[in-house]
Formats: structure tokens, sequence, C-alpha cells
């Protein structure tokens, strides 16, 4: 007897693709914000060529630039796990944990779409 390799159905794995694909646009939305922001896009004004002494609000802007430079680069990862988990949705292996073989939930998937390995998993890391 051979086993059935554990998959989710083609019905269970077009609604992950939907969620997927409504996250991704959702993210790539607000990676563009947050781009927009830290490349001042938005800004027409003077502020970067009137003379000022502002040292304060001028090192807050730099932290608040750098702050906004890891929140994209934290949003380019989650954009690429999504589309990632995109194509295993296309290659059928979507929601199979990668440490025990063995079906994520289908709750953690809604939740976290581009998870890759079950709760059960992720307790025997720690």
């Amino acid at each position: 007897m051979v086993d059935e390799i554990a998959r989710y159905s083609d019905a269970d794995l077009a609604e992950f693709k939907e969620i997927i694909l409504n996250k991704i646009q959702k993210a790539q939305a607000d990676l563009d914000l947050i781009k927009s922001a830290y490349m001042n896009d938005l800004n027409n004004g003077t502020d970067d060529t009137s003379p000022t002494f502002k040292a304060f609000e001028e090192g807050s802007e730099t932290m608040s630039k750098e702050a906004n430079s890891q929140l994209a680069i934290r949003q380019e990862k989650f954009i690429r796990d999504l589309k990632n988990a995109l194509f295993r949705v296309e290659n059928k292996t979507y929601g199979v944990c990668k440490v025990t073989g063995k079906l994520i939930g289908k709750e953690r998937l809604k939740i976290v779409p581009h998870a890759t390995m079950s709760i059960e998993a992720k307790n025997l890391q720690r």
C-alpha cells in the first residue's frame, strides 16, 4: 500500500491563492507608501533648501528615514515570502509542513499564508 502524500484539495488551494494574491496586493501598496515616504516623493516644498539649524529635527528625520528603510526591507521580504507561497500553490505543495510533512492547519494558513511550518514543528524548534 502506497501512502498518499498529504496535500490540500484544488478548491482549498484556490481559496489560499485568493488570500495570498490579496495579501500581495495590500503588501505592495504598503511598500509603495513606505518607499514614497522614504524617498520624499510627496514633498515638493523647500524644506531641503532653506538654511535651518535644527539639528534635532534633522536627526529625527534621519531616524525616520532609517526606520522606513527597515520597514521597506521587511515588507519586501514579506512580499517575496508570499510569492514563494503562491509558487507552492501552483505546484500543489502549499500547506505542507517542511519539517513534519503534515498539513499545516487551515486557520494558521489563513492568518499566516506564507507559513512553511506547522505549530507543532515551530514548537519543536524552541
